[in-house]
């Protein structure tokens, strides 16, 4: 079994959000020109039948159609869109599917997926945020359709509030989501009250944090509230929502975390995939904005996934 693999697709680059727009297609040059040499992860796009695991028919029917419109923005919320946005979504979603395939199949021990549009606001029938479908939510139920995962974790340090993942799963005690976010900021939900509701019940824990909060603050829920909530959970599977908008110099967060920072939250979740999942953590680029600040926050992250043997590792 080799270390860690990458799921990457050039055409992603081909969802073009227009001039000045933050989600642009420099992201992605931005984070693989600073990235070690990993396992290159052979990726598809994502299916009807996978969409239709997280999101309703009419909702995918709904974003196809839009984009074939030549609109430039979803009529569901504020996600820009062009005529490649539908398929380069796909990919994304199935840079993820591919990710939690070679992992549960052991031919690399974790994944990052440097993928866009970014995924973590789109509900069930809802695109907003920047995103049309819900790659980390896609991915954790493929691996519980295609790998009999029982249980899974999202741990999402975006800046923002992983709104889409958090409705999918509100009700869901298969999945646990846990989510560190700048509050009151977009998209304004992400109360500690909100913990799911029925069979989820608990399964639902948010730490909002206000402006200014660093990596003490972010670590320290890490470690104080995900640490014995993934304890009790024993998840199968982690996947992060990896958002760097997170970082210190952010243009559209005001968290100030540093690139050590995010060593530290990868290592820490290496721990618990290597406590209950034997190693298996898929992680999903969602937000980060200023170009060379995702660099380097991404390479520090997928630096941390590598084993300390390894010579990238350094």
């Amino acid at each position: 079994m080799t270390d860690t693999g990458i799921a990457f697709d050039a055409t992603l680059k081909q969802h073009d959000t227009g001039l000045g727009h933050p989600e642009q297609p420099a992201r992605l040059e931005a984070v693989m020109s600073r990235l070690p040499a990993l396992t290159q992860i052979s990726t598809r796009p994502a299916t009807d039948d996978d969409l239709a695991l997280v999101h309703t028919h009419s909702y995918i029917q709904l974003v196809e159609r839009e984009v074939a419109q030549h609109r430039s923005q979803l009529s569901t919320g504020d996600t820009a869109i062009n005529g490649h946005s539908a398929a380069c979504a796909r990919v994304a979603a199935g840079c993820a599917l591919s990710a939690v395939d070679v992992v549960f199949s052991r031919q690399v021990r974790n994944a990052f997926c440097a993928v866009r549009p970014p995924g973590h606001h789109a509900s069930a029938a809802r695109g907003m945020g920047f995103c049309l479908f819900n790659t980390v939510a896609i991915a954790a139920r493929h691996a519980q359709r295609a790998y009999g995962a029982e249980r899974v974790l999202v741990a999402d340090w975006d800046v923002h509030h992983g709104n889409g993942t958090q409705d999918i799963f509100y009700e869901d005690g298969s999945v646990l989501f846990f989510s560190t976010h700048q509050s009151p900021w977009y998209p304004g939900t992400g109360a500690r009250r909100e913990i799911g509701s029925g069979a989820g019940t608990r399964t639902t824990i948010n730490c909002p944090l206000p402006a200014g909060s660093a990596g003490q603050d972010v670590v320290g829920a890490f470690r104080e509230l995900l640490v014995p909530a993934a304890a009790a959970f024993h998840p199968d599977l982690i996947l992060i929502s990896a958002g760097f908008d997170s970082r210190i110099g952010d243009p559209l967060g005001q968290f100030l975390l540093t690139d050590d920072d995010f060593r530290q939250l990868t290592r820490l979740l290496l721990e618990l995939a290597d406590t209950y999942c034997d190693g298996r953590l898929v992680s999903v680029l969602e937000g980060g904005y200023n170009l060379d600040g995702l660099a380097r926050a991404s390479e520090a992250h997928v630096q941390a996934l590598l084993p300390a043997s390894s010579p990238s590792a350094a």
